[in-house]
């Protein structure tokens, strides 16, 4: 993390763009020791599905995470990165910059225009992980209506992200109870949490007006809803996709599958 700090008399095109990326992930990595095996499976589901070269969105796509291992992994594919914090898009514009199978766009999906700013009007597969738990359940129906007229016949959408079974308490209770020992331990070693991680984009001279702006968006976090698989596959279903599941799950989160 100590790269991130050497940009103080740069402008942003010469910015530790990489640096500020293997920061996010190691942040992420703090909540989800398992993250990198949900972007695996997402992928190899990809290629099963829609092949190699696919049209892709990135959909609430933070700093290109899933930018990043799709085009390591297909260097034939594309990309549409879509979000509104712009701090994250700061660091995903400056990762990505020159790239000509990236493009990202500003938009806000809770708005019902948000699709007529994207370049394309289908997809081969639409991806997105760990983001819209900020949305309530409402939200993301309405959402997933509009993901469904985007993706192509044939093509995928993909969700991994936290999926809580509520009729497990004593099961959650004891997962919850070990995750959070678990994080308490790392954090001694000196892993950073979500807030830490911002207080650094604040104190960043290139982050730190996005990051402020990105405040007044979103406050300190946003009061979304985590339902279960089961509530996802259902909601997809009923939007207009043929076949729904799970293809990967952990105690606390899973990466649902819906075929057009």
């Amino acid at each position: 993390m100590t790269d991130t700090h050497t940009t103080s008399h740069i402008t942003t095109a010469g910015a530790n763009w990489q640096a500020w990326q293997e920061s996010w992930d190691r942040q992420q990595e703090w909540y989800m020791p398992d993250r990198e095996e949900r972007f695996r499976i997402m992928l190899d589901m990809v290629e099963a599905l829609v092949g190699t070269a696919p049209r892709v969105l990135d959909l609430a796509c933070g700093t290109g995470s899933i930018t990043a291992r799709l085009l390591a992994r297909f260097p034939e594919a594309t990309s549409t990165g879509v979000d509104l914090d712009p701090a994250l898009l700061a660091i995903a514009e400056g990762t990505f910059a020159g790239d000509e199978r990236v493009r990202f766009v500003t938009a806000d999906l809770k708005d019902p225009d948000w699709r007529t700013k994207l370049p394309y009007d289908s997809y081969d597969a639409v991806l997105t992980a760990t983001a819209l738990h900020w949305l309530h359940s409402e939200s993301l129906a309405a959402l997933y209506g509009q993901v469904a007229e985007l993706v192509r016949d044939g093509g995928v959408f993909m969700n991994a992200d936290h999926m809580i079974d509520e009729s497990t308490p004593r099961i959650n209770a004891a997962e919850q109870a070990h995750r959070r020992a678990r994080r308490e331990q790392a954090k001694r070693d000196g892993a950073l949490d979500w807030a830490d991680w911002w207080q650094l984009a604040a104190k960043d001279p290139v982050l730190a007006e996005p990051t402020a702006r990105r405040f007044e968006i979103y406050g300190e976090h946003a009061d979304g809803d985590t339902p279960s698989a089961a509530w996802h596959a259902r909601v997809l279903r009923e939007k207009g996709f043929d076949e729904v599941r799970p293809v990967w799950c952990s105690p606390t989160d899973a990466l649902v599958l819906a075929l057009k």
